[in-house]
């Protein structure tokens, strides 16, 4: 690490501040944390920590990846013993990394073996390592050389861009951690659900209410544990002026504000490239695209393509969009009335994404849409409509209809019919549809 002295020379970090750099580190990291909930990702990772593949932990800005790893580093102290001396965690968002460069990183490395002279494997937490140019390969030498297990954290896809991912193709894997899921929601306030408790009122009750709670705070960590939604206004400024605008060229930063306050106000809908480019009046429909790829990149908004046998049909249809929060999203949407449906189907998106599904939308010639449909390598596996109300017999009939013309059409897969509160099985013929409420299928495992 250098700096500039009084005389303008530039001169290299003595080696007693990388040594309190490290220890003040290690000393916040390992330190026992009871507020910490644990993250049901845990357990896929738990299965990696025995390679010596690189594991990167991306996704949204103040969804809790930090946290991650220090659970995991808990979990590392207590269930394999590792001795603190062999832990190292920097984070290079801290402002004593600004003048830092990749050459500095053998200082870290020579400091830390002669301050602890570890004799097993090491564990190195380095969070928002993409700060640093070139980092990726300082971390090739330490997967070359040493005995290191790496865990690498960063809030934007580009964290394994093209020249990373070459340097270090088949050596890393790749964990997305999404804010809380609903069940995550439910321990964190200590709500147990089992499925005999589900035949309980009180129990069913009491689930349901806390469901309502979840919709209004959202998954984000810091927004639950304070009980304080109006947070989540500043953690959509930061994605635009934390996250886009100071590392993307970006010309237009009001047709880009302007495309992000229309999307979250209208989540789960299908958006083509032409109705955006005039809705916020940009240049072309290649700016529009560029937009839609850096809002992907920054874990704010997903797009989903039409599945279709045809991949011209399928390329040239417009994409479902949805967003990493419907609470953060509603927290800036500037609807009047909120569309309960579309915040519903957001929320069962989230949920599948969470569970690495590929995902598509479906619609035939005469305009019948089935929201989600999950593939699996070439076979279309479920179906699945999202509908808040069906008591009004036209709306069932038309949700109800989609499935089955669906079902028909890509070789009988499971079909599934998410609703508020309505719980049964609809038959026709060899054909059946499960309904079943939101809150009790966003808690199965």
């Amino acid at each position: 690490m250098q700096y500039y002295d009084k005389r303008g020379k530039i001169e290299q970090m003595e080696r007693n501040k990388i040594k309190e750099l490290i220890l003040e580190y290690r000393e916040r990291f390992t330190s026992r944390d009871d507020s910490l909930i644990p993250r049901e990702i845990q357990k896929t990772i738990q299965s990696y920590l025995s390679s010596k593949e690189i594991l990167f932990i991306t996704g949204t800005r103040r969804g809790g990846k930090s946290s991650l790893m220090k659970l995991i580093c808990a979990d590392l102290i207590k269930d394999k013993h590792i001795p603190l001396t062999n832990i190292l965690y920097l984070n290079f968002e801290d402002e004593r990394f600004i003048e830092f460069k990749v050459s500095d990183f053998n200082l870290i490395y020579e400091v830390f073996l002669e301050e602890n002279a570890p004799n097993k494997k090491s564990y190195f937490f380095l969070d928002e390592i993409q700060n640093i140019p070139e980092w990726e390969k300082w971390v090739n030498r330490l997967y070359e050389m040493h005995q290191i297990k790496i865990f690498i954290t960063g809030s934007n896809r580009k964290l394994l861009n093209s020249e990373v991912a070459s340097t270090l193709t088949g050596r890393n894997r790749v964990i997305t951690n999404f804010p809380f899921s609903f069940r995550e929601f439910l321990q964190y306030k200590k709500i147990k659900h089992v499925n005999s408790s589900l035949y309980i009122t009180e129990e069913r009750t009491k689930i349901k209410n806390t469901f309502q709670e979840y919709l209004k705070l959202g998954g984000y960590p810091e927004v639950i544990k304070s009980n304080d939604p109006t947070l989540l206004e500043q953690y959509f400024k930061d994605f635009i002026y934390r996250d886009i605008l100071p590392r993307y060229t970006i010309r237009k930063n009001k047709a880009l504000r302007e495309l992000c306050l229309f999307l979250a106000s209208n989540i789960a809908n299908i958006h083509s490239y032409k109705k955006l480019q005039q809705l916020v009046e940009a240049k072309s429909l290649n700016t529009i695209k560029h937009f839609l790829e850096i809002l992907e990149e920054v874990y704010l908004f997903f797009q989903v393509d039409l599945f279709d046998y045809s991949i011209k049909r399928q390329i040239y249809n417009p994409s479902k969009i949805y967003t990493i929060d419907t609470a953060l999203s509603q927290s800036v949407s500037f609807q009047f009335s909120k569309n309960i449906g579309h915040i519903y189907e957001n929320l069962v998106f989230l949920e599948l994404k969470r569970k690495n599904k590929e995902l598509y939308y479906w619609k035939d010639e005469k305009g019948r849409e089935v929201d989600l449909i999950i593939r699996s390598g070439r076979e279309i596996v479920e179906m699945i409509q999202v509908c808040y109300n069906l008591s009004n017999p036209n709306t069932r009939n038309c949700e109800i209809q989609a499935l089955i013309k669906g079902h028909q059409a890509l070789k009988n897969p499971k079909l599934t019919l998410i609703t508020d509160d309505e719980e049964d099985t609809y038959q026709s013929g060899n054909i059946s549809i499960n309904m079943i409420p939101l809150w009790k299928w966003l808690i199965k495992d």
